[in-house]
């Protein structure tokens, strides 16, 4: 700092100063003597002459001494305020526009091991402090972990100009701009207390035993209470391993409270419970399979009661054999791998039958949408359920935006020469124009709000009715009045032909309505060939008695040329990936309704000798859609579900925007090798 220049300012320099002020009044006073007496005015200039001399003389001598003190003071007081920092109990540094280490006290000595004579970069002490970051902003704080304490960083410049300013005795002229202070706080206790807090949480659970009814039939009475037993053993044995209190509150349900910390081993875990189960064998021909809710991050134990149970409640949404855990709003799922278990028994769909019939008479109109891009099965159910709303003399309409090349021919039967109203299929527009509080908003063959032809009714009403057969998500259409949702059902046409067997007595389907429920079953089960059960073929069955006709569906299902030429196309683009699963692109020039090309060519793709899975992509309308089947050794709705979409455990699709194909294509392939590493598919 040999540059610098030191000058008074301030009070101190009006005070140094006072003595040569007083000359300029005596000069004046002096003139004035001149012209009453001029002898008086000569010995007043000689006086002022000497007293300028000699305060000149003083000032001269005195102001190094001034100086030397004021520098001895400020060295002094400097001394008291570094040794109080330098003893100060919080680790401190002062760094430099590039992050040198100028100056740091005992408590940072002690804390990183290095002295007052390091002066290299701090980055090399604490990486995540880069000389960057530290010439961002002014203010910042930063959380930081060295060996096996964890540190909060408070950094603050201190810029000279700041400094200076606050004292009015001197001005140092210098050409650096700011110091950095850091502060750094040990908080590994305060995170150890906080840690110890989270894990001393209570998470609550429910278990359900998906089965239970159907596994007991298949042993013979005697060892039915061992298969019991042994469920039970296996239970509280899983949950004996984290300190959990199991309690069974029903024949086939259990309430368990475990503590947080265990949560984290237990999704390690993969929740193997699901798969031990399994193996309980005394003679019954099903396995049992269990469904497990679990809440978690509530404010209170009540509120994760709540949030196991809506774990529950999408758990068995999705089918069973699986564990969903709910973290506030987030949502993770495990297993769901094996397939959903049909129930016998149709006590069910005579309920919802009930049900559906007492709303609908209790409003005035009825409206039915399915998702968007209606396919066979959507268009089908909405034809079912216009049946049973027609019988009850309501005024009854569909919701249809986009009629596809392939739906069209079986739409073209519903005309007004057919007997059928001209306004029996109205836009989504009109919808919204036509539904109140009066109205019954009943949605098919989806059950997420932004895939439905609508969903701005959805809002504009507390009467809506779901039913659909895919596995439930995150996304949801929230608190209807009626849910059936049943995903070990082949088809949202299965679920309604059952309703309508129910639905009342003197309900008489048309032909042309009989044909469209039956084909929305022989589409979604490829011609009985997945997710086909013992109910599908009641269902069938039903429909033929009501006059459905094979061969007149066969005709309508046909499909035109530039569809078959393209559904070749994607099989001969096919790419085989690790060995078994079947990638490829389908093509969307000149075809009309591509995404159900793409199905079906996903279907065929399955014919190939060694494929397990198929996916094909298509670009539609700036979104790419994807279609993955499977026959039985892998879930495509897990990998689906990956990728924001889902479906079934051998049927599942998804919707991409803002991607290219080939990005789509890539991310497929990286879901895979994902899935493959972590062990979620076996191949």
């Amino acid at each position: 700092m040999s540059n610098q220049k030191i000058k008074f300012k301030g009070a101190l320099r009006n005070f140094l100063f006072a003595p040569f002020s007083l000359i300029i009044i005596l000069i004046a006073l002096n003139i004035c003597f001149y012209f009453i007496d001029r002898q008086a005015g000569i010995g007043i200039s000689l006086f002022i002459g000497m007293y300028t001399i000699i305060i000149t003389i003083d000032y001269v001598r005195n102001k190094p001494r001034l100086v030397t003190e004021l520098v001895n003071f400020a060295m002094q007081y400097g001394t008291v305020q570094r040794k109080l920092i330098n003893q100060f109990e919080i680790a401190y540094a002062l760094v430099d526009y590039n992050g040198k280490l100028l100056w740091v006290n005992e408590q940072f000595e002690n804390m990183t091991g290095k002295d007052k004579n390091y002066h290299k970069s701090i980055t090399s002490i604490f990486p995540s402090i880069s000389k960057e970051l530290l010439q961002s902003e002014d203010k910042m704080e930063l959380t930081l972990q060295l060996d096996d304490k964890y540190l909060r960083a408070s950094m603050s410049r201190i810029y000279f100009d700041s400094m200076l300013n606050q004292t009015d005795l001197v001005e140092i002229e210098s050409d650096q701009n700011y110091l950095t202070a850091v502060y750094f706080f040990d908080e590994t206790q305060l995170n150890h207390y906080i840690q110890e807090n989270e894990d001393q949480k209570m998470v609550v659970a429910q278990v359900y035993i998906d089965n239970y009814e159907e596994a007991l039939e298949s042993i013979e009475d005697v060892k039915r209470s061992l298969l019991i037993a042994l469920i039970d053993r296996k239970v509280n044995a899983y949950f004996s391993n984290v300190d959990a209190l199991v309690r069974k509150t029903e024949k086939d349900r259990y309430f368990v409270v475990f503590r947080q910390k265990y949560l984290q081993q237990l999704k390690e875990d993969k929740f193997s419970v699901l798969e031990d189960v399994k193996t309980v064998k005394v003679g019954n021909a099903m396995a049992v399979t269990l469904s497990m809710g679990i809440g978690n991050t509530g404010a209170t134990y009540s509120q994760n009661n709540e949030y196991s149970r809506m774990a529950m409640d999408l758990a068995l949404g999705r089918g069973g054999d699986q564990v969903v855990l709910r973290e506030g709003e987030k949502v993770t799922y495990f297993g769901g791998k094996s397939k959903q278990v049909e129930k016998n028994t149709r006590v069910k769909a005579r309920v919802k039958a009930h049900a559906l019939r007492g709303m609908i008479e209790s409003k005035n109109r009825v409206i039915i949408m399915g998702h968007q891009i209606s396919d066979m099965d959507s268009f089908g159910a909405a034809i079912g359920i216009y049946c049973a709303a027609r019988t009850l003399d309501k005024k009854v309409q569909i919701v249809l935006n986009t009629v596809t090349s392939s739906l069209r021919p079986i739409k073209e039967l519903f005309t007004e020469e057919n007997g059928y109203p001209s306004d029996m299929f109205i836009t989504p527009e009109l919808a919204i124009e036509l539904c109140d509080s009066n109205t019954v908003v009943m949605v098919v063959d989806t059950n997420r709000p932004q895939n439905t032809e609508c969903p701005e009714i959805l809002k504009m009403t507390k009467n809506i009715v779901v039913f659909d057969h895919h596995r439930q998500s995150n996304d949801i259409i929230e608190n209807p009045a009626l849910s059936y949702i049943e995903p070990y059902a082949s088809s949202s046409c299965e679920m309604v032909a059952e309703v309508l067997q129910y639905f009342t007595e003197n309900i008489k389907l048309a032909e042309c309505e009989a044909d469209s429920i039956y084909a929305g079953i022989l589409i979604d089960t490829n011609n009985f060939m997945a997710k086909t059960g013992v109910r599908t073929f009641e269902a069938a069955a039903y429909l033929k008695r009501c006059g459905a006709d094979v061969t007149r569906v066969r005709k309508l299902l046909r499909n035109d040329m530039c569809d078959y030429k393209a559904r070749a196309e994607v099989v001969r683009r096919a790419e085989v990936y690790r060995d078994h699963f079947a990638i490829s692109i389908c093509p969307s020039e000149n075809i009309e309704s591509p995404t159900i090309v793409g199905a079906q060519a996903s279907n065929e793709l399955l014919n190939i000798n060694g494929i397990k899975a198929s996916f094909v992509l298509t670009e539609f309308k700036g979104k790419i859609y994807v279609s993955s089947r499977s026959i039985d050794e892998i879930n495509v709705q897990l990998i689906m579900e990956r990728l924001g979409g889902g479906g079934h455990l051998n049927i599942a699709g998804a919707q991409i925007e803002n991607h290219s194909i080939l990005q789509v294509k890539q991310m497929i392939i990286n879901t895979l090798d994902e899935m493959i590493k972590e062990g979620d598919i076996k191949i």
